[in-house]
């Protein structure tokens, strides 16, 4: 009976051990995404014990390739090492994710420390990825363990092109180093018909989000997408899919040729570094696609209120509505509609939380009934064209949210969607021959990619 027992027990524990190596040494896990609460992106590795080990299952485990111990023997725990995937949230400075991460707060301000040299932690943003390691030992087998392993590190890219690893050394200090990353860009298209939105168009063209966001941008100083798309209109583009050396996207968003044809009207645009540096989008004729102010200076929004007398929602009777409203999403993106001062930047009676640009002696901008304002945005502030100054929101006398944009002239309110846009930068001399020539390099590329006749890979 006894013998019969410790055989039986001697079983158990075999099987145990099995499982337990094969979750952590032998097998060969299969990854994949989840974002069960929006701050974090866990990677987690499938092995038949994890289904029945709550601590695995919870922290969502990514496993490395072991490393064996000094005599050969296999150390499934001493020697494994785990990830997570962590994302900034707001407010958070690198220091504080390690800490959530479960690291000891002492050990997470020397490992930032070790990033001096490499990269300036007050540079950390919100969104920004960070990969915490962990090396597992006996203790993260129980499942009470806050941690799955004991914090050796961490990695993160402060830019498309560079990976600073962070790691403990053998005497429990931390070192950092960076790598280039290799990364291969090749050339896309993409066409459709449009036949409700730009937006629904690119998507069943497998155009990626970036390049669409990027597409719906680059024209949004010429084109009203709320009136001007009209059923059977069509698009092209030609744009950069760069690939980082596991294979996965990670940068979509560079156009390089793109042209609507709305109504029977082509608008077309090119990219080109000026001799100043900078780049931006030109038409066939070198004349740059960026007006002086843009007509909607808001993604994906639906225009619900035009410009004129209308019966007020809140007040009950007719007045005169001098902007134009775009319903969107609480906390969708506002951008600056072009180069300027912030004049104003706080509440302002019934338009709630307010911002007004100057750009020029004779145009302004604002925008009303905000949810928040963009960091460092206040009065006296420099903005550019198409950068972020606040969010969507409902504030003052609003039933929902909605931007309410004005554009003033001399002064007065006039219709963002009827006036005049001032011409932008126009390519003269040297420079334009450079531009005409790039031009035709771009349109070959393009019909190459037509007619399947093999491309160089694309260049910077």
């Amino acid at each position: 009976m006894l013998l019969r027992g410790l055989l039986s027990a001697a079983g158990i524990g075999a099987a145990l051990a099995v499982s337990v190596g094969f979750l952590l040494g032998t097998a060969t896990s299969k990854e994949f995404d989840v974002n069960p609460e929006g701050d974090k992106t866990s990677t987690i590795a499938l092995a038949p014990i994890s289904l029945g080990n709550p601590s695995t299952a919870r922290k969502g485990l990514a496993t490395e390739t072991p490393r064996p111990a000094e005599d050969g023997a296999p150390t499934p725990f001493q020697q494994k090492t785990v990830h997570q995937v962590f994302k900034a949230r707001k407010g958070d400075t690198l220091a504080r994710l390690l800490a959530r991460a479960g690291a000891p707060a002492k050990e997470a301000r020397a490992a930032v420390a070790a990033l001096k040299g490499h990269f300036n932690p007050r540079r950390f943003r919100q969104g920004q990825e960070v990969r915490v390691n962990y090396r597992v030992d006996a203790s993260s087998a129980d499942i009470d363990s806050p941690t799955p392993g004991a914090f050796v590190g961490f990695s993160l890219r402060p830019d498309l092109k560079r990976e600073i690893r962070v790691v403990r050394t053998t005497g429990g200090k931390f070192a950092a180093d960076a790598a280039e990353r290799r990364l291969d860009k090749t050339l896309a298209r993409a066409d459709g018909i449009i036949n409700s939105s730009l937006y629904v168009a690119g998507k069943k063209a497998d155009l990626p989000n970036a390049a669409l966001v990027e597409l719906i941008r680059a024209f949004s100083w010429d084109v009203d997408f709320q009136r001007d798309i009209r059923k059977g209109d069509h698009f092209q583009v030609m744009y950069e899919r760069t690939h980082d050396e596991e294979g996965l996207l990670v940068k979509s968003d560079t156009i390089l040729f793109a042209s609507l044809t709305l109504s029977g009207k082509h608008h077309t645009i090119y990219r080109f570094k000026g001799d100043d540096g900078h780049i931006n989008y030109f038409n066939e004729k070198g004349h740059s696609a960026r007006k002086a102010l843009m007509r909607t200076p808001i993604d994906g929004a639906r225009l619900s209120s035009g410009y004129g007398r209308r019966k007020h929602p809140i007040l009950g009777y007719t007045r005169m509505h001098r902007g134009v409203d775009f319903a969107a999403p609480r906390g969708t993106p506002i951008y600056a509609a072009g180069n300027g001062t912030v004049t104003y930047a706080g509440r302002k009676g019934g338009y709630g939380k307010y911002i007004r640009i100057r750009h020029n002696s004779e145009y302004s901008t604002a925008y009303a009934h905000l949810n928040g304002y963009a960091r460092g945005v206040r009065k006296g502030k420099r903005v550019n064209q198409g950068q972020i100054i606040g969010y969507v929101g409902s504030t003052g006398r609003s039933t929902g949210p909605h931007l309410h944009y004005e554009i003033m002239k001399g002064g007065r309110q006039t219709n963002p969607l009827r006036v005049r846009m001032p011409s932008g930068r126009k390519l003269k001399g040297e420079e334009l021959q450079r531009f005409l020539s790039e031009r035709a390099q771009t349109d070959e590329r393009f019909a190459a990619i037509e007619t399947g006749r093999r491309l160089a890979d694309a260049t910077d």
